[in-house]
C-alpha cells in the first residue's frame, strides 16, 4: 500500500502513540526500523502517520518496547488497520482538514462529552445558528465554502442527534444560550432545538448558570471524545486558525477533572430545559 501523504488526526495518533512508545523504551527509529528490515525514514514516516501499519507490526513494537498494557495495544492495533472512507470525505477540498477530523473523531468516538462557553455546540446548532457564526468569519467565506461548512455541519448533527446515538453529553454556559446569533428568531429556535435534542435517550445536556460557583478553565470550547481505552480518548479545543487536538495523558487528565468539576456546578437537567425555556421567553 502507498504511502499516505494527508493523515487524518486518527492516522497521526496511532503515529504519535508507536513514537511515544519508542521513546520511552528509549529506543531509536534506526533499532525500531531494524525489526522489520525498513529503512530507518520509514518508521519516521510511520510515526508521522504518513505510512500505514497493520495490527501484526504494532503488536510487534509493542513487545519490542515492552509496551504491557494489553487492551492499549489491541486498540492501537484495531485503529491501525482501519481502512473507513466516511462521510466526510466527500467535504475535502470544501471543508477545512481539522473539521474532517472532528467528524472522524466523533464518529469513532466511544461516546463524547463538550462543554461551551459563548456558543451551542456545533452538533446541536440549527442552520440559521450555524449560518449566523459562519457569516461572521473574517474574511469572509465565499458563498460555495460557506454552503459546503454549514451543509458539514448539519449533517455532523444529524448523524450525532439520531435516535440510538453515542453517549453524547453537553456543559452550555448561560451565557451560550443568551447570545442572538442570527437575531431574536433564530436564537428562538436554536433554544427549541436544544430542548428536543435533551429529551433523546443518548444525550445529557446541562446548563452552567450565572449563579454557579465559579468557571475553571481558559474558557474555549472543549470537546472529549472517549477512545476504546482511555488512553485513547482525545480532547479538541476550539481556536482562531482550527481546532486543536491534544492526547498527551496529562492533559486528558486534567480536562476530564474540569469537565467532572464543571458537571457537579451546573443545573440538572431538569432545572436546565427550564432555564432554557424561560431564556427564550425573555428574549
Amino acid at each position: 500500500m502507498p504511502p499516505r501523504t494527508t493523515p487524518s488526526a486518527r492516522q497521526e495518533r496511532v503515529g504519535t502513540e508507536l513514537r511515544k512508545m519508542r521513546d520511552c523504551a528509549g529506543r531509536t527509529t534506526a533499532e525500531a526500523a531494524a525489526l522489520f528490515g525498513f529503512a530507518r525514514t520509514k518508521i519516521t514516516q510511520i510515526e508521522k502517520g504518513n505510512y500505514p501499519v497493520t495490527a501484526e507490526r504494532v503488536r510487534m513494537l509493542a513487545s519490542e518496547f515492552q509496551e504491557s498494557d494489553t487492551a492499549f495495544i489491541e486498540a492501537l492495533g484495531a485503529m491501525a488497520e482501519e481502512r473507513h472512507k466516511g462521510w466526510w470525505e466527500d467535504y475535502r477540498g470544501s471543508v477545512p482538514v481539522g473539521f474532517l477530523d472532528i467528524a472522524e473523531m466523533e464518529y469513532f468516538a466511544n461516546g463524547m462529552r463538550t462543554y461551551q462557553v459563548s456558543h451551542v455546540p456545533g452538533a446541536m446548532q440549527t442552520e440559521g445558528y450555524g449560518r449566523a457564526i459562519f457569516n461572521d468569519l473574517y474574511p469572509p467565506l465565499p458563498p460555495r465554502l460557506l454552503e459546503a461548512r454549514l451543509e458539514h455541519r448539519l449533517q455532523r448533527s444529524t448523524l450525532l442527534m439520531r435516535e440510538g446515538g453515542r453517549p453524547y453529553s453537553a456543559l452550555v454556559h448561560e451565557a451560550a444560550l443568551r447570545m442572538l446569533f442570527g437575531g431574536r428568531d433564530a436564537a428562538k429556535h436554536q433554544l427549541d432545538k436544544l430542548l428536543e435534542f435533551s429529551e433523546l435517550p443518548h444525550v445529557t445536556l446541562r446548563v452552567v448558570s450565572f449563579s454557579s460557583n465559579g468557571f475553571i478553565g481558559a474558557g474555549q470550547g472543549v470537546f472529549y471524545a472517549k477512545g476504546p481505552v482511555p488512553r485513547l480518548d482525545t480532547v479538541q479545543l476550539d481556536a482562531v486558525g482550527g481546532p486543536a487536538f491534544l492526547h498527551e495523558q496529562k492533559h486528558l487528565e486534567n480536562y476530564r477533572h474540569i469537565i467532572d468539576t464543571m458537571t457537579t456546578r451546573s443545573l440538572t437537567e431538569s432545572q436546565s430545559r427550564d432555564v432554557i425555556r424561560l431564556i427564550k421567553k425573555e428574549i
